[in-house]
């Protein structure tokens, strides 16, 4: 197991190598990539680039000179290179780290430089694009600038597919500027985009209805009338009869008309219910209730005083005859 990863350790560290010594010696041709793939015949090297005639030289010298060196330095197996000129460079994202490195290498301020190639990447039809520069920009300091415009994708899937990357640097008298610049495809289809198809023509125009059909609904209609109608019935014959008014008969001259049978009971006052703590009232009834009456008997006249006999006064004796005594 050890021995597998091992082997594709060393593989992919061969292919970043032949990838850094494409990318020195196709510079000015305007290096945008290299793709290789194993083949029964060999090894075929996919080598993308700006101006294709610079990598080919006069009479093929410059891919022959390029193919022993793979051969022999790299240790492929019969290289067979191919070189396939970009579509658009704007929408490179090697091509452009590469370029902004240039401009930045030959003098131009960071953030202009940085402006003007996010400016190029959208206006070349990219759907979003961030351009970063990191290194000593404006003193001993280490500083990272970004500038980005559009959709861009951080993580997942849609970054993987639809985000391509390039990474140059830039060698100034401060030190080493690095230079990464990721674009979008034009051409990305994110998962969160649907498009809704109209409904075709035979779908979309409704069908005349068939006489069957029609047939069949009117005859669930007639059901549904009957059954209504049935409910009707039994409805009425539930409900309870009117009562008949009778006819009020003149009454004669004078005479009052006589009171309804039920006014004397919607007079009666309705109880109400106590609540706690209340104290309950007296009824109004036994504050108007007569007080009891009771028998008057006759009194008896007092004599007049003419007639009441006089008591004799006794007279006091004299002292004089009590001591004699």
């Amino acid at each position: 197991m050890m021995a597998s990863e091992r082997k594709f350790v060393t593989e992919n560290i061969r292919r970043v190598l032949l990838k850094e010594y494409l990318m020195s010696k196709v510079g000015r041709a305007g290096f945008g990539g290299v793709d290789v793939q194993r083949t029964p015949m060999g090894t075929r090297v996919t080598l993308i680039t700006e101006r294709p005639g610079l990598v080919i030289g006069r009479r093929g010298e410059a891919i022959k000179s390029l193919t022993k060196a793979i051969e022999e330095d790299f240790k492929f197996n019969n290289p067979q290179i191919e070189v396939q000129e970009v579509e658009n460079p704007n929408l490179n994202a090697q091509i452009m780290a590469e370029k902004l490195a240039n401009a930045l290498e030959r003098g131009w301020h960071f953030r202009r430089a940085g402006h003007s190639t996010v400016r190029r990447i959208m206006e070349s039809g990219a759907r979003g694009c961030q351009v970063v520069i990191s290194g000593k920009l404006t003193g001993q300091r280490h500083r990272t600038e970004k500038f980005k415009d559009g959709h861009i994708k951080y993580c997942g899937q849609a970054k993987l597919d639809f985000m391509e990357h390039g990474f140059a640097t830039a060698k100034l008298k401060p030190g080493v500027i690095g230079v990464t610049v990721q674009i979008m495809d034009p051409r990305a289809r994110l998962p969160d985009e649907i498009d809704i198809l109209p409904l075709p023509a035979d779908l979309a125009t409704p069908a005349a209805p068939s006489p069957t059909t029609i047939a069949a609904d009117k005859a669930e209609e007639q059901k549904a009338a009957e059954a209504v109608e049935a409910l009707k019935k039994t409805a009425e014959g539930e409900a309870k009869p009117k009562r008949i008014r009778k006819k009020k008969e003149p009454l004669p001259d004078g005479a009052a008309p006589p009171a309804a049978p039920g006014a004397a009971d919607d007079k009666k006052p309705r109880k109400r219910k106590k609540k706690e703590g209340e104290v309950p009232a007296k009824p109004a009834t036994e504050a108007i209730q007569p007080a009891p009456t009771q028998a008057i008997t006759p009194q008896e006249e007092p004599k007049p005083l003419a007639e009441v006999p006089k008591q004799e006064e006794k007279k006091p004796e004299p002292a004089e005859e009590k001591k004699e005594g």
